[in-house]
C-alpha cells in the first residue's frame, strides 16, 4: 500500500458504515464514504480530516455508481483502490405469508444485486491495486433466522454465497474477498427497520396482525432491545480495518 492508499465504504451516513469511514481516515487512508444526503457527508466532515470525502452514492442508482467510480478514478491514478467495503444494507420486516412482493424485491435490490453493482463498477481500480473487498454480512447470513425477518436473512444468505465466488474467482488476480458477520450491533438500521414494519403492517389486510400481532410486538421489542443495548458499531469498524490492513486477513470474521 501507498502512504495514503484510497478507500470506498457504502452506507458511510451513520451507524457501521460512518464508524468505519472515521476509522479508517485516522489510520491514513484517502477515505470516499458514500452517504445517502448531504447533510450525512457534511456531519462526517466536522469529525475527519480534510482527507476524508463524502459522495453521493444510492447503491440502486446506476448512474451515481457510474459517477462516483469515475471520481475514485481520478483520485486513485494508477495505483488503483486499495478497498472496497460495501457495507450499504437495509431491513424490510414482516410476516413473510404477506410480504408485498415489491417489498421484497427492494430488499434484494439493495443487499444483493446493489453489492454486486458497486462491486462490478469498482473491480477494475481493485484489480489495479490488487486490492480488497470487505462485504459487510451478517450473523444472521450464516447461522440463524428469526420470525418476521426472512427477507433481510434472505438477502445475507444470498450475500454469503456472493461473497464465497467472488473470492475464490478474483483469487488468481491478487484480489482478497472477505466477508464480515456483525451480530448484535446498536446501529440506526433497527430503528429503521421498525418503522419500515409499521408502514407496511398498514397496508396489509386485518388478517395479518390478527395472526401474527402477539408474535410481532415480541419481535419488535427485541429489536429495539438491540437498538439500546448492542455492541457499538466501533467494534465492527476495528476488524474492517484489521482486515484491510493485516497482511494475511482471514476469508470471514464473525463480530459478535
Amino acid at each position: 500500500m501507498s502512504a495514503s492508499p484510497v478507500v470506498l465504504i457504502t452506507g458511510a451516513s451513520r451507524g457501521i458504515g460512518a464508524a468505519t469511514a472515521l476509522r479508517l481516515d485516522q489510520q491514513g487512508f484517502r477515505v470516499y464514504a458514500g452517504i445517502r444526503h448531504p447533510a450525512d457527508g457534511d456531519a462526517l466532515r466536522r469529525k475527519a480530516s480534510a482527507q476524508l470525502t463524502p459522495v453521493q452514492l444510492d447503491i440502486t442508482n446506476e448512474e451515481q455508481i457510474r459517477q462516483a467510480a469515475e471520481l475514485v478514478a481520478q483520485a486513485a491514478g494508477i495505483e488503483g483502490l486499495a478497498g472496497l467495503v460495501n457495507n450499504a444494507g437495509i431491513s424490510v420486516p414482516a410476516p413473510l405469508e404477506f410480504l408485498p412482493l415489491e417489498e421484497f424485491r427492494y430488499q434484494l435490490e439493495v443487499n444483493v444485486t446493489g453489492q454486486l453493482a458497486v462491486t462490478q463498477a469498482f473491480l477494475p481500480l481493485i484489480r489495479e491495486a490488487r486490492g480488497r473487498i470487505i462485504n459487510v454480512s451478517s450473523i444472521g447470513g450464516r447461522q440463524v433466522s428469526i420470525p418476521f425477518n426472512g427477507p433481510y436473512h434472505a438477502s445475507k444468505f444470498a450475500l454469503e454465497a456472493l461473497s464465497e465466488t467472488l473470492r475464490m474467482e478474483l483469487s488468481p488476480f491478487g484480489v482478497q474477498v472477505i466477508t464480515i458477520e456483525p451480530s448484535l450491533i446498536a446501529t440506526p438500521m433497527w430503528s429503521t427497520a421498525l418503522a419500515k414494519n409499521d408502514e407496511i403492517m398498514q397496508r396489509l389486510p386485518s388478517q395479518a396482525q390478527q395472526w401474527y400481532g402477539s408474535a410481532l410486538q415480541q419481535a419488535r421489542a427485541g429489536v429495539a432491545n438491540i437498538g439500546r443495548h448492542g455492541a457499538a458499531p466501533e467494534k465492527v469498524a476495528k476488524v474492517i480495518a484489521e482486515a484491510l490492513t493485516t497482511q494475511r486477513p482471514r476469508s470471514r470474521y464473525s463480530v459478535s
